[in-house]
């Protein structure tokens, strides 16, 4: 390749709402690095993930599979070993493939490509987070609820301040280490924060970052009787109704969120320091997504696992201003195209062989102005709150989410983008609506499809309850450091050691 291959620094965020960003509006949340990124890059305004769960989201996001393709059902779904991945295909391509942080990997193979591994993740490897559809009385009581609410608030610490914190240093070690060794290959490196899903919690300085006057109440109420059925479910799952929240209750959980995303920033801006600080700056295209958003108390709503706007949409920077012209995207597009996409940066060719049939589509088009880039999201999702295959299409202005034992929602989000006129009872739609239901009727098979989650809760049920007796044994990833490598080590020449060390290296 005559060209040199660039580095790819890949950085995700978990639950990042769009509508929490000063990127795509908000003029409250402070995000000065991102906000940075934003402006010498390539914004994508109708970003979206294909399935509003983590685990799921993340294993399309992986392998540009949808969720039915690859069994990416819920949040202890088994991503299988022999699904490639964008890491197998940048290591194919002579990548070092690296990830530091959270990818929600499900199952015994914790790495699926990648060559290297920094931390452990947050979230157990196990099968026990499963949806039962066999029993859709009784609510899942490992679900969280509204305490996330309730108890929202400054902390001193948490589970995820030690989780990002341990990840952003890993990921910084790894790129001083790149530049102090020889640079024989590019890297790709995953760096995945879980900041800032809830629970919303985060230190003093940033939740002092903002005051209780700048937070604004959700502007969209809906009662509990005006609900759809999916959003009913949902409050059941996270027991909304089991107590009565205070309007201060939510603007502390909004004012945590964007505390959050303030040290999601921070943190940022540490990686982007160490960039520039080795020069690796000049060579690596950035890369800034989210797996899903938050929908932070509007329409009564919380959390994620719907194809509402926000809970579906992501947030979407590529920054390499040096290769790719500042601009915006306005065609929807969706995180299972990244796959295709850093292929395509990596050997700088639009012709690959897949190993399996790719559902993505390159983002190539979009990022370098072409015209003829595509403008289309497929979304299915089978997670919390889902007790039938609930699908999407989101193409031109329209959004169409279908279920076959709901009502049909149907959205005209140019004019219409807090989506609160169904446009599926309005007669003058009905010829729209019935092209999108043909189509969805073509594209899937509900039942089918029903029965392929039914068998494989019912799998990952009966494994869980056996590996639960006698001896236990997890697949949560380890992390390996060669102890006798590290540091001030007697069997390697001290002058070589501090000079391998150093950077920059004296002369």
């Amino acid at each position: 390749m005559s060209e040199k291959q660039p580095n790819i620094l890949f950085i995700m965020a978990d639950q990042l709402a769009t509508s929490a960003l000063p990127i795509y509006g908000n003029s409250v949340v402070k995000t000065p690095h991102l906000s940075s990124l934003a402006e010498e890059g390539v914004v994508f305004d109708s970003a979206y993930c294909n399935s509003p769960l983590c685990a799921p989201s993340r294993y399309v996001l992986m392998t540009g599979q949808l969720p039915s393709k690859i069994g990416a059902y819920d949040n202890a779904a088994d991503l299988s070993a022999d699904i490639p991945t964008f890491a197998h295909y940048l290591r194919e391509q002579n990548y070092k493939t690296a990830l530091s942080g959270k990818m929600h990997f499900c199952g015994p193979d914790q790495l699926h490509g990648f060559e290297e591994r920094l931390t452990t993740d947050i979230y157990p490897a196990d099968y026990g987070w499963f949806p039962n559809w066999d029993d859709l009385k009784t609510r899942p009581t490992w679900y969280h609820n509204m305490s996330s609410v309730t108890q929202a608030g400054p902390c001193i610490r948490s589970n995820q301040l030690d989780f990002d914190d341990e990840v952003v240093f890993h990921a910084q070690r790894y790129l001083y280490d790149y530049v102090r060794r020889d640079q024989d290959r590019p890297f790709c490196l995953t760096v995945s924060m879980t900041h800032p899903h809830d629970p919303y919690a985060i230190p003093q300085e940033y939740w002092d970052r903002y005051s209780n006057d700048d937070i604004e109440l959700p502007k969209i109420n809906i009662k509990k009787e005006d609900q759809d059925p999916h959003s009913a479910r949902l409050q059941e799952v996270y027991a909304y109704h089991d107590q009565d929240i205070s309007e201060q209750e939510i603007k502390n959980a909004r004012r945590a969120y964007y505390g959050a995303i303030s040290y999601v920033d921070d943190k940022i801006g540490l990686l982007l320091k160490a960039l520039k600080e080795t020069g690796l700056d000049d060579n690596t295209i950035i890369v800034f997504s989210g797996d899903h958003g938050d929908m932070l108390g509007e329409r009564n709503l919380w959390y994620k696992m719907s194809f509402f706007e926000g809970s579906a949409r992501v947030p979407m920077i590529v920054h390499a201003p040096k290769r790719f012209s500042a601009k915006r995207v306005k065609e929807s597009v969706s995180t299972m195209d990244l796959l295709p996409t850093f292929l395509e940066m990596a050997t700088n060719s639009q012709q690959h062989t897949y190993a399996m049939p790719i559902q993505g589509k390159s983002l190539m088009p979009h990022i370098e102005g072409r015209k003829n880039g595509h403008d289309e999201v497929i979304g299915e999702y089978f997670g919390e709150g889902a007790i039938a295959p609930l699908l999407m299409i989101r193409r031109a202005q329209y959004k169409y989410v279908y279920c076959h034992i709901d009502p049909e929602q149907l959205f005209d989000l140019d004019n219409d983008p807090d989506e609160l006129n169904n446009l599926a009872v309005d007669p003058n739609y009905a010829d729209l609506l019935g092209t999108f239901n043909k189509e969805a009727l073509e594209r899937w098979d509900s039942n089918a499809m029903t029965q392929d989650v039914l068998i494989s809760q019912r799998r990952r049920r009966l494994i869980v309850k056996a590996m639960n007796k006698g001896k236990r044994v997890t697949w949560d990833h380890q992390p390996i450091f060669d102890s006798s490598e590290m540091y001030m080590r007697n069997h390697i020449d001290l002058d070589d050691l501090e000079s391998r060390s150093r950077f920059p290296k004296v002369e």
